[in-house]
């Protein structure tokens, strides 16, 4: 009996030692430095399952074996906390590592830069093309209602996410311009306010214009005059679907089209492109002076009037600078 004994105690020594073993080979394999041999980023999709999630490691090359992940996983409980999103995995990286990377890791971070004055169809067309984001867009934003600025997402957010995103931004920032309008402008809603920045985008690159830009027309508005900007013809023969590719002509600025200001007095029907934050700032706290016309000094900025008749001499310099840079092969 007391051989028994022993021999039965044995064996459970044994079979613990063997237990031990394993257990000592499975923490080793868990936490041994992995095959990477740089980093990588790598996507795990939603809705990933444990087994799929291995799988995607070992192919990828993070890690060397599923089975050891999976068992590590499951054995630390962790199972129910992976998160789906695209990680950056360090060099080397153990299989435990990855699962942490997985738990505590934060998702790369891709973005989307949509320009000042950009009109919706072109900012559309530029998330359809952009490769990080997932499904159609079918949200029907209208003109100017896309605020232009860039926008961090996670790999696989919806396109449409990211048009909603640009929309909440654009209602936010009018909102709030809205609120610091001027009492006396003579502008009656937030689209005219939208409008008039869409036209103090187009007109000019330079920040410290926008406000004096932005006078000109108010002046023009409330002395009952037509706005006769050239952004506004352009749109109305392109309909914002990329640039008009040629010089305007006379016979354009006697188009009888809803957005011609040489024709129609007033602001345009609607908005002509998606103005940034400055210059819906401009537009509900314009410079106050007493200019009414501007035209292009062939530096990127304007040169400004009171009078026709400076405006008249303004005009010709302009003509003469713009021959001599078309002589030069620069227009």
């Amino acid at each position: 009996m007391k051989k028994l004994l022993k021999w039965l105690f044995g064996l459970a020594f044994l079979a613990v030692v063997a237990a031990g073993g394993v257990a000592g080979y499975g923490y080793h394999a868990f936490t041994k430095p992995g095959p990477l041999a740089a980093d990588k980023a790598v996507f795990i999709p939603k809705g990933a399952s444990l087994d799929a999630i291995a799988e995607t490691l070992v192919k990828e090359g993070v890690i060397g074996d599923a089975l050891i992940f999976k068992l590590g996983v499951r054995a630390y409980r962790k199972h129910g906390r992976l998160r789906a999103g695209e990680y950056s995995f360090p060099v080397r990286v153990s299989a435990r590592g990855a699962m942490d990377v997985l738990i505590d890791g934060k998702p790369i971070l891709h973005r989307v830069t949509v320009p000042e004055g950009w009109t919706t169809w072109q900012i559309l067309a530029k998330i359809r093309e952009t490769p990080t984001l997932s499904g159609e867009i079918t949200r029907r934003p209208g003109e100017g209602a896309l605020l232009p600025d860039t926008y961090l997402f996670v790999r696989d957010t919806s396109r449409d996410e990211i048009v909603r995103r640009m929309q909440a931004a654009l209602r936010r920032t009018l909102d709030e311009a809205w609120d610091k309008r001027l009492p006396d402008l003579p502008l009656k809603s937030k689209r005219e306010i939208l409008t008039l920045a869409s036209i103090i985008e187009k007109e000019t690159g330079k920040p410290e214009e926008r406000s004096r830009i932005a006078g000109v027309f108010v002046n023009r508005l409330r002395r009952d005059m037509k706005l006769e900007t050239d952004p506004t013809v352009i749109y109305g023969l392109t309909n914002g679907k990329g640039p008009l590719g040629r010089r305007l002509l006379r016979r354009d600025l006697r188009n009888e089209h809803p957005y011609n200001t040489y024709v129609h007095k007033g602001l345009p029907p609607g908005p002509i492109a998606s103005p940034g934050r400055a210059s819906i700032l401009a537009a509900v706290r314009p410079m106050t002076h007493k200019e009414i016309y501007f035209v292009a000094d062939g530096t990127g900025g304007h040169v400004f009037a009171r009078t026709f008749a400076e405006h008249k001499r303004n005009v010709a310099k302009w003509r003469r600078i713009r021959r001599e840079l078309e002589r030069k092969g620069e227009r």
